[in-house]
């Protein structure tokens, strides 16, 4: 039964303020494959370890690209500037659309919506105390309130991949506030799998400091995306404020970024453990098939 404060600031329309659950932390996986232990088991199976970030974030499993080697087992870790981190969200709504995606199937209409849903909820997921942010007071119907906003001087930069990276990054723009969308034309060549640039609205200086989404559906070989991440650098952003986003990332290319891009941040609705010989994920290859439609 509430107390009678309880019920007395209840009756009076106050605000009642809950102690906020505590949060679950992310554990650290170990040394052993990509392929074969994308996502880290739950606190409570696994041996102490330490956080990776200062701010635990509870609904993420996070896998170690530490070096090329991650994927044998071998322990060293990548050039000194930051380790490169693999975000694997296991929220169950990521699960249904990533399922939707691998069924050959689902209809293309259904197959882009379920797309722009999951890139949705990763870009969702990407942006946690990533985005910058002003504080100040506003006028509410009773009183003066503290309040804080997304900080609209600092845009931040969405870039997809064309063309399947439209699909992903269609609701980038109703989640975050202020966004300014750069597309970068990329085609692979199918017998060297060697990317060529054929489209690119980047603009020649980046400003310090602005944080850079890149979107691509598909992570298999790594070679087109570690070239619009080489193009990004040539304009002056760090790995550290890029955040990858990508349906499905296989071990070849988390390889090529971790090796590449130390601090980089990559955030996958799953991880599959293998690329055909035409150098596509194996697991969801319809995404290549439905974009081809």
């Amino acid at each position: 039964m509430p107390s009678p404060a309880t019920a007395t600031a209840a009756a009076a329309g106050a605000p009642l303020h809950r102690r906020p659950c505590a949060p679950r932390r992310l554990v650290q996986a170990s040394s052993c494959s990509l392929a074969s232990r994308a996502l880290v088991e739950p606190a409570r199976h696994a041996a102490p370890a330490p956080l990776l970030v200062r701010r635990p974030r509870p609904s993420l499993a996070v896998a170690r690209a530490a070096s090329p080697d991650a994927a044998t087992g071998s322990s060293r870790s990548p050039a000194s500037g930051g380790q490169m981190l693999v975000f694997v969200p296991p929220h169950p709504l990521i699960k249904h659309w990533v399922s939707v995606l691998r069924n050959e199937q689902t209809p293309c209409a259904v197959f882009r919506s379920a797309m722009a849903e999951l890139g949705r909820l990763l870009i969702y997921e990407a942006c946690r105390d990533w985005l910058p942010t002003i504080t100040g007071e506003i006028q509410t119907p009773v009183a003066v309130s503290s309040v804080e906003f997304i900080d609209p001087r600092e845009p931040v930069m969405v870039v997809p991949i064309l063309r399947a990276g439209l699909a992903l990054a269609e609701n980038a723009s109703s989640i975050l506030p202020a966004t300014k969308t750069y597309h970068l034309g990329l085609r692979r060549d199918e017998e060297t799998l060697q990317p060529s640039v054929y489209l690119n609205n980047l603009p020649e200086k980046i400003p310090e400091g602005t944080r850079v989404l890149v979107i691509d559906p598909m992570l298999a070989t790594g070679g087109t995306i570690v070239a619009a991440i080489d193009l990004l650098v040539d304009r002056g952003v760090t790995s550290k404020q890029i955040k990858v986003v990508s349906a499905v990332a296989a071990p070849p290319a988390l390889q090529k970024l971790s090796n590449k891009f130390p601090g980089l941040h990559v955030y996958a609705g799953m991880i599959d453990s293998e690329v055909d010989e035409r150098g596509y994920c194996f697991k969801l290859l319809a995404i290549q098939c439905s974009f081809c439609k």
